[in-house]
This record gives structure tokens, C-alpha cells and sequence, in this order.
């Protein structure tokens, strides 16, 4: 392949991963898809292509409509809660970084594969309605009507009053200090009425199967595992920004690695999401060893 094809590969491989996780939920998977999409450029006639990035899209959304096939039954049997493999941001967002937090991923699993990828290249990637029907296989009408059911969808599980990033910072550390130190008084005041517990072992290792519901649960939780294991039970490892939450990388009881994401609004926290499958955790394992 000319060099010239290869750097033009290079230069959205980036958003080609970006799109394809925002498709699949897995970083992994989503390298797995931009490689295949690779291997598919290097046999293309590069003079019928009239627009790069166009082009590329439509094979990454087209491999990820594959994909979300056998990965929907597959997830049919999960073991608890699925939640999108963690996607750990820099301390300064990214120019290109999209909007997309964990919550809104969850949003985007109940919708339909085609509504979801009308929504992502049309929502958060830009692309006219046009292009998408031709990535789709779909008329434009149709597609806007993709579009706009799932943005009806996802607008309801949009944050009204995003938290910044000082403030996130802020709770999110309150929070670690309170559940480590046994400190219900101080974690009650952090935490909504409806706040809610999802966590993802994966089958591999222990995670709740259900999601806790209500402040009063969640504190009783909390509780009983100070009173089992003590102050030592769980070590902070890194504060970090997960998906758009405020979050941290811990070790439980000295080794176990997981990460903790806040959906945080008015200043309560909502919702408490919990990575500890191991097979999620490859990109975090990298980079607490390279710390």
C-alpha cells in the first residue's frame, strides 16, 4: 500500500476508534473492528473514493452493525449487569472528545442497532442525513426518523446541570474518603434518594448481580462492608474522569483492581458505576503499571 493511503488511515484512526466504542462499549472490540476496517482500505481502488473519512465510517458502522449481532446475544447470557467497558480521559479534555458520558452510553443499549448508529453519525459525529442513509442501506427519511426517535430517547437520560470538573473531583474524592472510612453520616449527605449501584464482574469475579436502588440500600451496603473488612478494605489508586464521569481506579482488599464512576447532578451523586470485570479492565491494568 502507498504511503500516502496508510497516513491517510492513520489520520482518522482515532475517531474511527472513538465511533466504533461509542457503537460497541468495548475498546477492545472497537480496535478489533478499525483493524479489520484497516485491512478492508488496503484492497480499496483509493481513486473511487471521494472522501476519506466518509468512506471509512461507513466500513467501521457497518463492522460494528455486524458485531452488536452476536454481541447482543451474547450479552442475553451475561452474568449481572453489563456496563460499557471504562473509557479512562486525560486531565485535559480532548479537542474532539464528544459529549457521550457512561449514563448516555447505557441510553444508547436500549436502542436498536440501526437507531444507534443513526444517532451516533448523525448526533455526535456530524454527518448529514445523506451519507448515513448510504452507510444504513436506508432512505434519508428513513433515517431521520432513526435519528429522531433515538434523540428523544437519549435526551431523557441527558444530564440537565452537568457537573464540572473541579466539583466532580470534589465529590468524587468525598465519596471514596466516606465509603473508606465507615463514614455513613458524611456519605448520606453525598449521595440522591434514587441513587443507584451498578456493578459489572462479568461472571469472573464477585459483583452484585442486580442494581441496588435507594439511598437507604446503598448505605446499609456501604456499612456492612466496613464493618467486615475494616478501613484497609479498599485503597485509592488514581482519581480519573471515566466516560465523562468523575470517577477513581482502586484496589480492593489490596488487589483487586476496578474503577468507580459517579453520575453526579445538583451536587448528589445519581448513579455509582463499578468496573470489575477483568477481561474490561486491560487499558486500566496498563495504566496504573505504568504510573
Amino acid at each position: 500500500m502507498p504511503l500516502e493511503a496508510a497516513d491517510d488511515f492513520e489520520a482518522h484512526r482515532s475517531r474511527l476508534v472513538r465511533l466504533a466504542y461509542r457503537m460497541l462499549g468495548s475498546r477492545a472490540a472497537a480496535e478489533d473492528v478499525v483493524q479489520d476496517a484497516w485491512l478492508r482500505w488496503s484492497q480499496v481502488d483509493k481513486a473511487m473514493v471521494r472522501e476519506t473519512g466518509a468512506f471509512l465510517s461507513r466500513i467501521v458502522t457497518r463492522l460494528c452493525l455486524d458485531e452488536m449481532k452476536s454481541a447482543r446475544a451474547r450479552r442475553e447470557h451475561y452474568v449481572g449487569s453489563w456496563l460499557p467497558e471504562p473509557m479512562l480521559e486525560p486531565e485535559e479534555p480532548e479537542v474532539d472528545a464528544d459529549e457521550l458520558t457512561m449514563t448516555l452510553m447505557l441510553a444508547l443499549e436500549r436502542l436498536s442497532p440501526l437507531e444507534r448508529a443513526a444517532f451516533l453519525l448523525h448526533e455526535v459525529f456530524g454527518q448529514p442525513l445523506n451519507e448515513i442513509a448510504t452507510t444504513l442501506g436506508r432512505d434519508p427519511t428513513s433515517v431521520r426518523q432513526l435519528a429522531s426517535r433515538a434523540r428523544k430517547h437519549v435526551q431523557e437520560a441527558r444530564p440537565r446541570y452537568p457537573v464540572d470538573r473541579a466539583e466532580g473531583n470534589r465529590l468524587a474524592q468525598a465519596f471514596f474518603v466516606a465509603a473508606h472510612n465507615g463514614d455513613m453520616t458524611t456519605l448520606e449527605t453525598l449521595l440522591a434518594e434514587s441513587v443507584v449501584i451498578q456493578s459489572d464482574g462479568g461472571g469472573k469475579v464477585f459483583a452484585f448481580i442486580n442494581p441496588i436502588e435507594g439511598r437507604e440500600r446503598v448505605l446499609r451496603l456501604y456499612e456492612g462492608m466496613f464493618r467486615k473488612y475494616g478501613a484497609g478494605w479498599t485503597e485509592m489508586v488514581e482519581p480519573v474522569w471515566i466516560d465523562g464521569l468523575p470517577g477513581f481506579i482502586s484496589r480492593e482488599h489490596g488487589s483487586l483492581l476496578q474503577t468507580t464512576a459517579l453520575h453526579i447532578e445538583n451536587g448528589e451523586i445519581l448513579g455509582i458505576y463499578i468496573m470489575r470485570n477483568p477481561d474490561k479492565l486491560t487499558s486500566v491494568r496498563t495504566r496504573v503499571s505504568e504510573n
